[in-house]
């Protein structure tokens, strides 16, 4: 079990991945706060040791996403949060900030962590599908896959 400078030093350092993670698939921020609690209560209680800093932060990824994906799947989940809700959550963006984190909200799920990891945590496609246990290509079809939904939703120039 780790201690609580460890901890909160983990929190300082990783909170607001695993908060943007959870409001990426979660869409409200009462499920973000449990999600939170969990992911922190896990490492807490996780007394083996990590290789490296990106191993320890390739840790809190996988396990908030596979907190959200269990918590989406429960049984007790039968209500979904509208869009509208998240965006008034986050009325310091700008419209057009505003506009493309709502198209970016509505992909597929594969599609949506593929750009999250990728453009918001700055992950390689490679180390993406490490992260995800997905073959690299899978990684790159999510990726062009999401830009051209992005695309045809936000409006932009075809680049072949």
């Amino acid at each position: 079990m780790r201690d609580e400078a460890e901890t909160n030093r983990a929190i300082e350092r990783y909170g607001d991945t695993v908060r943007r993670l959870c409001m990426i698939h979660l869409k409200n921020e009462a499920d973000t706060q449990d999600i939170f609690q969990t992911v922190f209560l896990k490492y807490l209680l996780h007394d083996r040791p990590f290789e490296s800093e990106e191993h320890e932060k390739a840790w809190f990824i996988r396990v908030t996403l596979n907190a959200c994906r269990d918590l989406l799947k429960s049984v007790f989940r039968s209500r979904t949060v509208p869009l509208e809700e998240l965006s008034t959550q986050i009325a310091h963006l700008t419209d057009e900030r505003r506009e493309v984190l709502s198209a970016v909200l509505e992909l597929p799920r594969r599609e949506r962590e593929a750009v999250y990891l990728h453009y918001y945590e700055g992950y390689t496609a490679p180390e993406i599908g490490r992260l995800l246990g997905k073959n690299i290509n899978t990684i790159y079809t999510h990726l062009a896959r999401a830009r051209e939904h992005l695309r045809e939703r936000l409006g932009g120039e075809d680049h072949g």
